[in-house]
Formats: C-alpha cells, structure tokens, sequence
C-alpha cells in the first residue's frame, strides 16, 4: 500500500506562470488504477459523509480499480451533475478527504483527482445522450446559471419537470466562466456541462437579469410553479480606505470577469484591464490566488498577496497556495492597507498618469491573544508603515449577495449581511420560493453551492408532488 497519494502531473511553474493553459495535466489512466488501489473500501465510508452532495466514493474507485471507467462516472452522476468541475474546484482536503481513513496513517486517497480522471476519461472517450424524463407537467424557473443554479435544474430537469434557468450574464456558467480562470477550470469543461442539462431538457435563457427584466413575481406570474435562486454572491466588498476610486483598483469580481469572460487577455480587447506593471492583491482567499496568478500571466513583473493574517491563518487552498508561490507571487503577510496612493503631476495636468495608482500604504501586523474561539485577531504595529509600489490594486476581500432581487422581490426575507433566509429545505420565506448557495450563505465553495442546489430539488419535487 503506497503510503503517499500520486502526484498530479502539471505544467512546469516557469512555463505555465506565462500562459492559460490548464496547471494540472490530469492523471493517467494506468496512475488512476493505482491511486485507487489504495482505497480501503470502509464499511462506515465517512468520506461519503463529508460529502456535500454525497458522491458514493468507495463505488466509484471501486470500478476505476477494475478498470471499467464508465460504471465509475455512472456512479459519480447519480448525484453528482459537475463531475469535471468538481474534480478541479472542489476542496477535498477539508471535506471528503479529510474524512478518508488512510489519512490517519498516512495521505488520504486522492479523490478529487480521481474524480476529475473519471469525468475527463468520460468526455473523451464517450458519446451518450442523457435519457430524457417524459414531462411531468410542472415547472421550474432557476434564477442564476452557477452550480447551484446548474445543480438544482438537472436534478429537477432528471424527474421530468419543466426547467427554465435565466442568467444575467451572455454566457451560462455563472462564477464557473466568469470567476473561475482557464488555468484552473477550461472553459470547454463548464460548456460540456451545460451542455449535458440542455441534452436533459433544461433551457437556458441569458442576458436576463432578474430584478430589472424580468422580477421573481412576474416568474410566478408567467405560470412558473417554483422559484429557485441561485445567483450567487456578486457584490464585491471593499476595504473603504482612501484611493479605492483611483484608477487601477479593481475589485477582484471585474478583475476576473474582464479577462475570463470577456477576454481582456487579447491584444486588441474590447473590454480591457490594466497589464504589466506591479500588481498588489489584497486578500487571500482562492479568489485571490486566482487574481494574482492571473495579473502574472498577463504580463505582471512583481506581483504582490498582501494578507493582514499569517500563513497558518491564511484561507486558499494549499494546493493553490503552492502554486502561486512556485510561480513567483510574493506573499507581503501580517501586512494591512491603509491607503492606495495617487501619482499626481500637478505641473502638467494632462499627463494621463494623474490619477493613478502610484503605491500602496501598508502597516506591519501582529497576532494578538486568542479569542475565545481560539483565533488570534492581527493588531497593528504602531509606526511601522510603509509603501509597496504598485501600478494596479485588486481587493480580493470576499463578496456578498447582490441586493437587487431582495429589492424586488414581495415577501423575501434577507439576513443583516443580504443573505436570503432559508430552512433546511432551502425554502425561503415565500411559499413556493427558494434559494441555495453564494445567495444564502455568502461566498462560499462550489460543492457546497452544489449541495444546497441539490437539497432544494428534492424539496422543490417534494412541495409539486403533493397537493399545494
């Protein structure tokens, strides 16, 4: 038994740091056998547990140690609709892995790895249209096209219902296309997942922005019969310190969508953002390792993680954290900005540099006493500020659920963060209206998303199924 779980093979950090193309290359399929031979087949299986929307995992690595790949996807989407994303996206080193038993002793069984070399496997070697449900006469409108708006439309779209997913956005996908880079999630993965709901029956409506189009009344109005909200949490938070307005500060929300989703990473963009210079992104979160590895591959000399915290403190993945750092990024932590500073030319004022970012003002911290949850809040360290030149700023500081549909909606109950209110079942206040995801709990993980789209299906079909 092979006390380590195989490596991922990836591009090489000097070679991937100056392109899009997807970091991890995969596993073989002769390396797939072998990293599920070190499953131990548990009886209890806890790793199911830890899984938000309970993948049957031994199952699964059972058939890709017998080498029969499509029983193991088969497995995988009985519950599972975004096995290629969830393979790449998912944090499993705190959810199932975390769980596995051969991590008691040694590393856990990877897998996430052998997820996505299931769902890869799939995608290239098998052409199959999804069985269609006959309608049942019901349906179904899904506001947002994220994972757990995608989610909850095939899981209700596979029972027969009737399935509309509207989305604000061009392209479906939400955080998956525009939040998401290509390094971490190729795009061609989300289509051929879109792809497969619109084989189910699912239709897929963008470009409609729910709260100004079209409202969730006038959804129930047009004969939708159930509501789900899915949209995510897209409003950015800010650090309100002077120079946020300068030009060259994005929040990490526009920095992302401009390059994935509306390619600013070309030569002639029609949407474009600021490249080459120095880089500070403030933040460390997933979504901040994303803003940073993407301001390198577009050209960045410096770039800068600026986190108020320490290391041990610090949220992304460690996997993405590894990766930012063998690719370059200079992790400025126990360091908190004050200020972004201006390059101002007041001798000439139609240099086009006026207005904008020259600096960043920062201020050294340490951790203080424990709380009484155990977390040691960072305090300033008086007199130690300091610059860091900089040419553009993203502030990666987390998100919140976009106001406008609590705004519009008759009846919907939000939480003191805008968060909409939900019971276990992912039922809102307002019968027949439901909601899951970044919506509810603020910005989270996909799996989770996944899951809550999931639970919210099963209550959906539960609530149309009886009498209403």
């Amino acid at each position: 038994m092979e006390p380590k779980k195989h490596e991922m093979p990836s591009q090489a950090p000097e070679v991937r740091a100056h392109n899009f193309s997807e970091v991890a290359l995969g596993y073989t399929a002769e390396i797939a056998v072998e990293e599920a031979k070190r499953c131990l087949n548990c009886k209890n299986q806890p790793c199911v547990d830890a899984c938000p929307v309970n993948i049957s995992i031994p199952e699964f690595i059972m058939h890709i140690k017998e080498g029969d790949f499509l029983s193991a996807y088969h497995v995988i989407t009985r519950t599972s609709s975004l096995p290629a994303v969830c393979g790449r996206v998912c944090p499993q080193e705190t959810q199932c892995e975390s769980r596995c038993t051969m991590g008691i002793k040694f590393e856990p069984v990877g897998i996430g790895r052998l997820e996505r070399f299931v769902a890869d496997w799939h995608n290239e070697n098998v052409v199959e249209e999804p069985e269609r449900e006959a309608e049942n006469g019901h349906k179904v409108a899904v506001v947002g096209s994220g994972p757990s708006g995608l989610t909850c439309a095939g899981d209700l779209a596979k029972k027969g219902y009737s399935v509309t997913v509207y989305e604000a956005l061009h392209k479906a996908g939400g955080v998956l296309v525009y939040g998401i880079p290509e390094f971490r999630l190729p795009k061609t993965i989300v289509a051929k997942e879109i792809e497969g709901l619109k084989a189910l029956g699912v239709d897929f409506q963008t470009n409609v922005v729910i709260g100004k189009t079209l409202t969730v009344d006038e959804l129930f109005e047009m004969g939708y019969e159930a509501v789900f909200i899915g949209s995510g949490a897209g409003l950015p938070n800010f650090m309100h310190i002077p120079g946020e307005s300068l030009k060259g500060v994005y929040s990490a929300n526009e920095f992302l969508t401009r390059s994935n989703l509306m390619k600013a990473y070309l030569d002639d963009p029609t949407t474009p953002i600021k490249k080459g210079g120095n880089v500070a992104v403030v933040g460390a979160g997933n979504v901040a390792m994303d803003a940073a590895r993407t301001a390198l591959r577009l050209g960045a000399e410096n770039v800068y993680i600026v986190y108020r915290r320490s290391m041990e403190e610090l949220p992304a993945r460690k996997e993405e954290v590894e990766h930012a750092m063998e690719e370059g990024i200079q992790f400025k932590l126990l360091n908190n900005p004050v200020e972004i500073l201006e390059y101002s030319n007041p001798d000439d004022k139609k240099d086009p540099l006026n207005g904008s970012v020259r600096a960043i003002r920062c201020i050294q911290m340490e951790l203080g006493e424990p709380d009484e949850k155990g977390r040691r809040s960072p305090v300033p360290i008086e007199g130690s500020e300091f610059e860091i030149p900089v040419d553009t700023v993203i502030i990666a500081i987390g998100t919140s659920p976009n106001p406008l549909i609590k705004k519009t909606t008759t009846g919907l109950e939000v939480n003191r963060k805008g968060g909409i209110v939900v019971d276990e079942d992912g039922l809102t206040s307002r019968t027949g209206l439901y909601a899951g995801g970044d919506a509810v709990t603020g910005a989270a993980t996909v799996i989770s998303a996944m899951g809550a789209g999931k639970t919210a299906a099963a209550a959906i079909d539960k609530y149309l199924s009886s009498e209403h």
